[in-house]
């Protein structure tokens, strides 16, 4: 699965992870001290609301500084292990991280853009507001309602601006992704060809070359993306409600703690993942039982078609049992999973409102810094609970893995792992 596409694997991903983790550090550690080497003054640099956002000097250095790393790292890897698809699977993750960063910090300069807007919202109707809902609005000259108008419109270009730059990057993300994602499949079906010889007598062999490997990039193709996509929200994002977090300085029961609402998003996102983990812990494993129990019953099928003493209505009675047991095992297991992810889904909704009941009714922040909160908040509390948004993708590529897994042993010579040695 990763052997065809990545330079040795195991090394690369860990050289990846290391590599990003001192990478990230000098950036955030540093990144000031960077900026002077060039002339630029990034601890005074103000927030930018538009398109300027992405042109500040901090962004430009981070593109010179992102590539830069990003070159060095393919360089090496070009150089110690040279691999047919390097180009794009070295290069091309480089560049999908990075799109996929830049789409995140499109959403941060939305964010940024809500503080203003909803700020001279609020300010328009605060005097009617004042008056009461069953009283004659106040009454506002024309220069006034001219010059709210005015704000308010271009505020609304410059977000529609903000917007065609996030729909231009996330198609040609997509468009990207998807090739980046094909060859990796055209990579691991040339892979698993060359060597049908060994993997043939495998239940299933076939299907797993064509449909596994096809559904396997169909997941990662959505997966893949959204994990980095995740990871560079909390990235994002995290400072953000970090910062926001000065406006609450009190949670109910809690009481005051510093950076409240940074430590309320981790440890509700936690808890939230813990639960969804334990409650959906045996559900990989019956959807792979699924899947043999499909190809034997699929099979049996096949050999009818060419031999009459094939497929005989006892044989496939039996087949089928098994497909429905497992199917109606799947059922029960799923009806109590969905209980608990339901209710976990459906309490996230209202969690940030309760946090800042008592912050609302002392009157602390304004509307626009209270949706700047509410959009922070969901951002970060969204990206630790990816396990719990994607719980089911997860478990249907844990379960293809578990399949293509055989492959990887039989072509090692190695034995078939323990639940493929299982009758179906």
């Amino acid at each position: 699965m990763f052997k065809s596409f990545f330079p040795n694997p195991k090394l690369f991903f860990l050289s990846v992870l290391i590599y990003s983790a001192i990478c990230s550090a000098v950036w955030y550690g540093f990144n000031e001290q960077i900026g002077a080497i060039f002339g630029l003054d990034l601890a005074s640099e103000e927030t930018v609301i538009g398109l300027g956002h992405f042109l500040t000097d901090s962004f430009l250095l981070f593109y010179l500084y992102y590539f830069s790393c990003a070159a060095i790292f393919a360089a090496f890897w070009f150089k110690v292990a040279r691999h047919p698809w390097q180009w794009w699977s070295i290069v091309g993750s480089s560049l999908i991280l990075f799109s996929t960063y830049f789409s995140v910090q499109v959403s941060v300069a939305i964010n940024n853009w809500r503080r203003p807007f909803f700020d001279l919202v609020q300010n328009a109707l605060g005097a009617s507001a004042e008056k009461g809902t069953d009283q004659k609005p106040v009454t506002k000259s024309a220069e006034s309602i001219a010059s709210v108008s005015g704000d308010l419109y271009d505020l609304i270009i410059t977000f529609a601006e903000i917007a065609f730059i996030a729909i231009f990057v996330y198609v040609m993300t997509k468009f990207f992704v998807s090739h980046f994602i094909f060859r990796w499949r055209t990579a691991m079906n040339s892979y698993y060809t060359a060597q049908w010889k060994t993997v043939r007598n495998i239940e299933g062999a076939s299907q797993r070359i064509q449909e596994d490997t096809m559904r396997f990039a169909e997941i990662m193709e959505n997966l893949g993306v959204s994990i980095v996509e995740a990871v560079m929200t909390l990235f994002a994002f995290l400072p953000v409600l970090w910062v926001l977090s000065k406006y609450v300085t009190e949670l109910p029961i809690v009481g005051e703690i510093l950076h409240p609402l940074f430590f309320a998003a981790l440890i509700w996102s936690v808890f939230g993942t813990g639960l969804l983990a334990v409650v959906g812990i045996k559900l990989p494993g019956l959807f792979f039982k699924n899947q043999r129990v499909e190809a034997a019953y699929r099979k049996e099928l096949v050999y009818g078609e060419d031999d009459e003493f094939r497929a005989q209505p006892p044989t496939l009675k039996e087949l089928f049992e098994n497909v429905r047991k497992n199917y109606f095992t799947i059922y029960f297991h799923y009806m109590y999973f969905n209980v608990a992810r339901m209710l976990y889904i459906q309490a996230d909704n209202i969690f940030v409102y309760i946090l800042l009941i008592p912050t609302i009714a002392a009157g602390a922040i304004t509307f626009g810094i209270l949706q700047q909160i509410l959009t922070a908040f969901s951002q970060v509390s969204n990206s630790f609970q990816y396990l719990v948004n994607s719980w089911t993708t997860i478990i249907e590529l844990l379960s293809i893995y578990k399949r293509l897994a055989s492959f990887e042993a039989a072509i090692k010579h190695e034995p078939l792992p323990v639940i493929d040695q299982l009758a179906s």
